[in-house]
């Protein structure tokens, strides 16, 4: 008599493992602790072999039957179900070994190492919410250029165009590495060049008028908030350091009767060095006495162990009544330093770029070096210090005689 599914819901374990028959072969095994194994005896070359095809209740009586049937097709074309099944459960694993997304991942976590963990953090996070939804399970020598495109092309309808142009070239590198490793014969990412409109360059806000700088320095002055967001404000035109290196500097990098300021910049992978002004010394011992104690100059308001948070720069920025998108931001003061030292200062580019902590090759090849134009930057960190003093007074832009900083 044909099972039911009543009689599989009653049926008990005993002390040793039963049967109970369906039909066609098809059997529910019920296991002494309680399991209800669905199995099915066949014969193929002279030989009995047994086909497990589920557990009960997740393969209910309906489901088991339909698997019976499909092995007993399988066997009138004379194939063995279970040898079947071993080829495209091995068909599978080669299919997840070779998928997008479990090489993006072999990829991730070969090239993590070498990433400043924040740049690490946001590429696996493009990946796994903008590609593996819609390429993560295909092998990766299937997945062609309009397959990428319509992926690509998700994000970009979204209004993200630079989002779309990094999840690209972050594709064509796994891809590249597939490659290298023997998994693809080709790069698909490279036949899209031109597909996506350019990215349209977006400045930081930043003020580079001379009586909007004084303006802005005497806003600074009459900022209330907390001291150490107000130090923060002060330091960042004089130092023009990237925000992020600023709220997180440490007291041991700093050699305040040398006026020097040695950190590692992430960015770049460098050792950089920042001159400081007298006007930047005079504010670093005031704040000392504050949070000398604590390893971070600028300490977080609710977790101390941490460094100030990196929005704390802009909303005060904010509430001194600045718009941060139009007028000016935390990493404008860069641009307001870049503009106005050569514009109005008429410092050389180079020692501004090394400065900045860019990386700018010169004639001979070599790249950003901490020490280079030491003396020259030293005399233009100074200079500029003054320069801003004399805005945020209100006096006349006086250009800087180079000549006389040797």
């Amino acid at each position: 008599m044909p099972l039911t599914d009543t009689a599989i819901r009653q049926a008990k374990p005993g002390d040793k493992a039963r049967k109970l028959p369906d039909e066609k072969s098809l059997y529910l095994l019920i296991k002494p602790t309680g399991g209800k194994l669905w199995r099915m005896d066949y014969r193929f070359g002279g030989k009995r072999k047994t086909l497990s095809l589920g557990a009960y209740p997740d393969v209910t009586l309906s489901m088991a039957r339909t698997l019976r049937d499909d092995a007993r097709r399988l066997l009138a074309g004379e194939i063995d179900p279970g040898e079947h099944r071993k080829v495209q459960q091995a068909a599978k694993a080669e299919r997840d070994a070779n998928s997008f997304e479990t090489i993006a991942r072999e990829w991730y976590a070969k090239m993590a190492p070498t990433w400043v963990p924040s740049h690490g953090e946001k590429i696996i996070r493009r990946l796994e919410r903008d590609i593996f939804p819609w390429l993560g399970e295909k092998p990766i020598v299937d997945i062609t250029a309009p397959d990428l495109l319509a992926t690509i092309r998700r994000i970009e309808s979204r209004g993200r165009l630079e989002t779309a142009h990094r999840a690209l070239q972050n594709c064509g590198q796994v891809f590249r590495y597939a490659i290298a490793t023997g998994r693809a014969q080709r790069d698909p990412a490279g036949d899209l060049r031109g597909a996506l409109p350019p990215v349209r360059e977006n400045h930081f806000a930043a003020i580079t008028d001379p009586q909007e700088v004084g303006a802005l320095l005497r806003a600074i002055d009459g900022f209330t908030g907390t001291v150490i967001v107000k130090s923060a404000l002060k330091l960042a035109p004089l130092l023009f350091t990237r925000p992020g290196e600023l709220r997180k500097a440490q007291w041991a990098d700093m050699d305040l009767e040398a006026g020097e300021w040695r950190y590692f910049v992430t960015k770049t992978r460098s050792e950089h060095l920042v001159p400081l002004a007298r006007q930047a010394v005079e504010i670093l011992r005031e704040l000392h006495p504050m949070t000398g104690h604590n390893p971070n100059v600028f300490p977080g308001m609710r977790d101390h162990a941490k460094p100030m948070s990196e929005a704390a720069i802009n909303a005060a920025l904010r509430r001194m009544g600045y718009d941060t998108k139009t007028e000016i931001t935390g990493h404008g003061f860069r641009a307001m330093a870049r503009t106005i030292l050569h514009e109005h200062l008429g410092f050389e580019p180079a020692v501004i770029e090394h400065q900045l902590a860019h990386r700018v090759p010169d004639a001979l090849g070599t790249a950003y070096n901490r020490t280079k134009f030491l003396p020259q930057r030293k005399a233009m960190m100074q200079a500029w210090a003054d320069w801003l003093d004399k805005q945020r007074k209100g006096a006349d832009v006086i250009p800087f005689n180079q000549s006389q900083a040797g």
